[in-house]
């Protein structure tokens, strides 16, 4: 392998880690920017929903920047401005503001990850293997470290302004040391998708298995702890861990994915695991515990690591230069406006445990839907 695809790799490693750690300082810091403008729940909440607007509304352009400047301008020129967006997210002076920033967050995030996936794909091509579900792991690891940076931020009662613009200092310094090792030249365009892939179709296809994954994990964050403590009585000490545990074991099987992916495929790969987590969940669901429900969350976490990844590596065949990665990912965010309010609304009309059927359920679909992945793993 060349040195020069190896400091590519490297660099575009570092845009993924830059941007999940960005977007963990600022989780972590969300109360505090609650509690400093005196918003309401409902206030705050509608503040965060901007942020996937922004995404799905401006998200659009993405697809066209790659293909007029680049991948590599993209990917290190959006992860600089989110950057900078996040020194303007911690000054908010209300909820107008704070949504309004919020929105170009989101915009910017769905340009960073259409540049930094299509520079991935433009290395792992020159690899000539999987490498874009380790890029994925990173991504998650720097998720994990900012989130431990902002917590301690917190701790220290350290201003969300000041703590923010120096995040937002340090993650732009290393997004413009990471540029300079990109892949230069313009993109070159990846091998031409199977002919019986019908466009549309394999759009859809590949923007549902993108989004079941995503929907999958979303859920458990968001109703994972309150299944565990509600329903299932987990003390509140415990009640997180269904959510580490998916973070945990999706983690390891992105940055151990790549070379199960290049042996057996992404379709095959993606069967496997959709069927790992449909299993779990429901023996879970049929027989519900603590212990097993935690393992069940774990198991689900391994079982979609390699999903997303392999969305997009199919989306890049079907329309190179960025364009099937924006499309994959509006009908990713697409679906998820949807799948968060089914959820409460299955809870409250049923229960929780009745709605938390949406997670095998989704798994199933991906494995009906896989056809539309590749036989192999680049």
């Amino acid at each position: 392998m060349s040195t020069e695809a190896s400091r590519a790799r490297g660099a575009v490693a570092a845009l993924f880690l830059v941007n999940g750690a960005m977007t963990g300082n600022l989780v972590a810091r969300f109360p505090d920017l609650k509690a400093e403008l005196g918003l309401s729940n409902t206030a705050f909440g509608s503040a965060i929903g901007a942020y996937g607007l922004g995404a799905l509304a401006l998200g659009l352009l993405g697809g066209l920047l790659v293909r007029r400047f680049g991948s590599r301008r993209v990917a290190w020129v959006s992860s600089v401005a989110i950057a900078a967006n996040l020194t303007l997210i911690g000054l908010a002076p209300s909820w107008l503001a704070l949504a309004a920033v919020l929105a170009v967050a989101g915009a910017l995030d769905s340009y960073a990850d259409i540049g930094a996936n299509a520079h991935g794909l433009r290395v792992e091509r020159l690899y000539g293997r999987s490498i874009l579900n380790s890029l994925h792991g990173v991504w998650s690891i720097g998720a994990v470290v900012g989130g431990v940076m902002g917590s301690a931020a917190a701790g220290l009662d350290i201003a969300v302004d000041v703590h923010l613009t120096a995040a937002a200092c340090l993650f732009a310094a290393v997004a413009l040391a990471a540029s300079r090792l990109l892949l230069p030249g313009p993109d070159d365009a990846a091998p031409a998708a199977p002919g019986h892939l019908r466009l549309v179709h394999g759009i859809l296809a590949l923007g549902l298995i993108a989004a079941m994954a995503q929907a999958m994990e979303d859920t458990t964050a968001a109703w994972g702890g309150v299944y565990l403590r509600e329903e299932l009585g987990a003390a509140a000490a415990v009640s997180g861990l269904g959510f580490i545990a998916l973070q945990s074991t999706q983690t390891i099987g992105r940055l151990l994915g790549d070379r199960v992916v290049t042996r057996y495929g992404d379709r095959r790969v993606a069967r496997a695991g959709a069927a790992l987590a449909a299993v779990a969940m429901a023996t879970a669901l049929a027989f519900p515990g603590i212990a097993i429900t935690i393992v069940a969350f774990g198991l689900v976490g391994a079982g979609i690591g390699t999903l997303i990844p392999g969305a997009m590596r199919a989306a890049d065949r079907l329309l190179p230069n960025g364009m099937g990665l924006m499309l994959v990912g509006t009908v990713l965010r697409i679906a998820l406006l949807v799948v968060p309010p089914l959820v409460g609304v299955l809870a409250d009309a049923s229960s929780l445990r009745a709605a938390l059927l949406v997670m095998p359920a989704g798994a199933l679909l991906v494995i009906v839907l896989s056809r539309a992945l590749s036989d192999g793993g680049r």
